[in-house]
């Protein structure tokens, strides 16, 4: 069972990724915005960061900016789970340090093979 840190501003994207996580048999951890989810990063070590980018106080660009970048944490994989689109904000969030960049509204099924590939076995 991994430990996987959910970051986002919504109540219902955050309970619906979180029961994605269970069902798949981790534990989740959850930050409401970006800087909260570097100080529990920075705190809980998890083995996985699904990060929303739209956020307040840190957008999800620089708290896995700061997460990829930290001694501490930088060993984390992080995986943008965002509404933005467009091509250069992949480029973007994947020159901030992100593994990998799925866009809302995914699939289940989407979410869960990112989850598989990205856990270190």
């Amino acid at each position: 069972m991994a430990r996987i840190l959910i970051v986002d501003d919504s109540p219902v994207q955050l309970m619906g990724i979180r029961r994605i996580v269970e069902k798949l048999g981790h534990e989740p951890i959850t930050a409401e915005d970006g800087a909260a989810g570097v100080e529990v990063a920075k705190r809980e070590l998890p083995d996985l960061i699904l990060m929303d980018v739209v956020m307040p106080n840190l957008n999800g660009f620089q708290a896995t900016r700061s997460i990829c970048r930290d001694e501490t944490t930088r060993h984390i994989p992080v995986v943008l789970v965002t509404t933005k689109d467009q091509d250069t904000d992949r480029v973007w969030g994947m020159r901030q340090g992100a593994k990998a960049y799925i866009t809302k509204p995914f699939s289940e099924n989407d979410l869960s093979s990112l989850i598989a590939e990205l856990l270190p076995q």
